[in-house]
């Protein structure tokens, strides 16, 4: 498995990653691996649906929503 040494580190940041680990029940190693790999493997955008969703959502707002549409969104994604 690659390994990574990492020079340089701001004694804030160390401390503060140290913390981090401590409260996670983590080595300080395991939690630079978690902060990176929530950084670089987070879930990516599609910002075409994503604007295509907040102008459906828009033209919605335009007119009341009624009663009925209210009751659907309650009970739309509840099991």
């Amino acid at each position: 498995m690659p390994s990574l040494t990492l020079k340089g580190v701001p004694p804030a940041l160390h401390r503060r990653l140290k913390e981090r680990a401590a409260r996670h029940r983590r080595s300080i190693n395991r939690e630079a691996i978690e902060c990176l790999e929530s950084v670089l493997l987070a879930e990516r955008v599609d910002v075409d649906a994503l604007l295509a969703d907040a102008r459906r959502l828009r033209r919605r707002a335009r007119r009341p929503t009624t009663d009925a549409e209210i009751l659907e969104l309650k009970k739309s994604g509840r099991p």
